[in-house]
């Protein structure tokens, strides 16, 4: 996928006040720092920031930052948005190169859902990571990583060093081992299956219950 390209303005003046007026005259406030260089305030269009949402291309991914017909390539590192409208108030970019190397979270793709026992014979998906941090060049960000179910049985679990990661790319966690997900009955199976247990107990129970009945009434006729 093509990196979204964005224009930018440089700005003087930094500040809380600097900002609200940037966001008067309808652009978003941001900062521009790393890569050995002094952070720079910098502001840019709404429409493009939200084109760039919108299409999934701005969080975090690269974007190439245009200025007065330079490119600077960066990495999005975090979006501030407004609690209640949720519009994007705040950008913080860090300068990077193609082949520097960061640290940033992929989202997960399930695959092979129709060969997984477990969720065929009506179990589901636990899903505990739905991102995983990487660490990898800049240039080279994955869109996603698979994480394959085929042949996962209910009480399975997929763990990091399970997920095949593209070359290049390494998970940024190596003191562990974190589950991604797990192949779990679902509650409606869980309480059938304490009914039938319940069930099968009754059922034994009334037979104890007869047969004792039955050995009563047989003292009863022998001492009669």
């Amino acid at each position: 996928m093509d990196n979204a390209v964005l224009d930018i303005e440089v700005r003087e003046n930094t500040g809380t006040g600097n900002a609200r007026a940037v966001r008067r005259e309808g652009l978003v406030p941001g900062v521009l720092y790393g890569g050995g260089q002094d952070p720079a305030t910098v502001s840019l269009k709404h429409n493009e920031v939200l084109k760039a949402l919108n299409t999934g291309n701005l969080i975090g991914k690269m974007v190439n930052l245009s200025h007065k017909g330079k490119t600077q390539m960066a990495i999005t590192q975090d979006i501030q948005f407004h609690p209640v409208s949720e519009k994007p108030l705040h950008i913080d970019f860090y300068r990077v190169k193609a082949d520097s190397e960061i640290t940033v979270e992929v989202g997960t793709t399930f695959i092979n859902e129709d060969k997984c026992p477990g969720l065929t014979m009506g179990g589901t998906m636990n899903v505990v990571r739905y991102t995983i941090e990487v660490v990898c060049p800049a240039g080279a960000i994955p869109e996603t990583l698979e994480v394959d179910l085929g042949g996962l049985e209910i009480g399975d679990s997929v763990h990091i060093s399970d997920i095949k990661f593209p070359e290049g790319v390494s998970s940024a966690i190596t003191d562990r081992d974190p589950t991604v997900l797990t192949i779990v009955q679902t509650r409606a199976e869980e309480e059938e299956t304490e009914e039938d247990v319940d069930g099968i107990a009754g059922e034994e129970g009334a037979e104890g219950e007869a047969a004792e009945g039955e050995a009563s009434d047989g003292d009863a006729d022998g001492e009669s």
